[in-house]
């Protein structure tokens, strides 16, 4: 079965810039995550090809190479389409393309640092609170370590691995092809420039095991929705004792059913009696960093009027400033009126009489109305 466009895959255009890339990958990401999906085969393999893309779309350098070759770009053995088959066995384009480009995939093929460990991807939903304060959290994680019985050489205890014969421990070899040479990895070594004769039982020779790590994170005060924090060398272990990859933790802050954070500021909607809010007063308005503020309002507040509490906002990353609360005031329209109170508001109404200085705005609104009718019959 044919694979999907990569561009299709994320529901972006080919012209789409990097951070539309990331966006679509990100929504797509956690729609599909196997955390939110629990035994959804469906859905864990559309998670895999939506990472699968936003790998490749993501760089610079593979995006130019799928633009120009498709899928062919990144499969052994393959090339541009139409071009022959040169017969490169397992190197084929992807070996030219890790000569033109250097790094391929996270490492390069062959020689030093052949086999690094894969990144791996742990995200973690934490609370605005947390996000204020910051946390100390502890998260296992599922890798690729290094096996115990071989010390990751991947040989059986008592033998250890030897120079591969058929590229004298260069791990590249070379092929004539027409007027060309072509160097591609080692095929008996997979560029490693060993051969283990006797492999290791308990990891066949990978000289790693799978097995789940548990990690101390430490999330700083003022992080935001979509950091992501890299602890260096946590990922899985390369084989046979290459280098490690890395381990990206994807923080995520909850929604919070008071708060609503913009940056750095955070927001909240307080409804405000109707007679306070006329006759003025003070409200209690709770702050993220768990206390109270008093807060003083003016007679004749309206709806929509923010009140701005300084340094009571969010903490700021990697700084011990604070940013801003915004209180946004509701004014809030009694309701189940007993009759004594319903008939005190219509004697306010008729006391009131047209309404001009209690209820100015809505008296200059309805004699702008009135305006309006009238010059509509002229």
């Amino acid at each position: 079965m044919a694979k999907q466009d990569f561009y299709e895959t994320l529901g972006v255009s080919r012209g789409a810039s990097a951070e539309e890339v990331k966006k679509a990958y990100r929504k797509l990401a956690m729609q599909w995550h196997p955390d939110r999906n629990p035994g959804d085969k469906a859905a864990e393999q559309r998670f895999k090809d939506v990472n699968e893309a936003y790998d490749v779309l993501k760089d610079e350098q593979k995006r130019a190479a799928y633009d120009r070759f498709g899928h062919a770009a990144f499969e052994n053995g393959g090339g541009r389409p139409g071009a022959g088959d040169f017969g490169f066995g397992q190197g084929g384009f992807a070996d030219i393309f890790d000569e033109m480009f250097g790094e391929f995939m996270g490492t390069r093929r062959g020689g030093a640092g052949s086999g690094r460990g894969s990144d791996l991807r742990y995200n973690m939903e934490i609370s605005l609170e947390e996000a204020f304060r910051g946390k100390q959290a502890t998260v296992r994680v599922p890798t690729l370590a290094q096996c115990e019985a071989c010390a990751g050489s991947g040989a059986e205890a008592g033998s250890k691995p030897v120079t591969c014969p058929t590229c004298r421990g260069s791990g590249r070899v070379r092929a004539q092809q027409g007027f060309f040479t072509i160097e591609r990895t080692c095929p008996a070594c997979q560029g490693a420039g060993r051969v283990i004769e006797n492999p290791c039982r308990a990891c066949a020779g990978q000289g790693r095991v799978r097995k789940e790590k548990t990690l101390a994170v430490s999330i700083p005060p003022g992080v935001e929705d979509g950091t992501r924090i890299r602890l260096a060398g946590e990922g899985e272990v390369g084989v046979r004792g290459a280098s490690p990859g890395d381990l990206y933790i994807f923080v995520s802050v909850a929604p919070h059913r008071l708060f609503q954070r913009d940056g750095a500021n955070i927001h909240c909607r307080v409804p405000i009696p109707m007679v306070t809010a006329a006759l003025g007063g003070a409200i209690e308005v709770p702050t993220i960093d768990g206390n109270r503020a008093r807060v003083t309002v003016p007679a004749g507040t309206q709806t929509g009027h923010q009140f701005r509490l300084k340094g009571k906002g969010m903490s700021v990353l990697r700084s011990t400033a604070r940013g801003d609360m915004y209180i946004q005031a509701v004014i809030e329209t009694p309701v189940n009126l007993t009759k004594k109170q319903q008939e005190l508001l219509r004697e306010f109404e008729r006391a009131n009489g047209d309404g001009r200085e209690t209820s100015p705005e809505s008296a200059g609104f309805f004699a702008r109305v009135k305006e309006f009718f009238e010059d509509l019959r002229e």
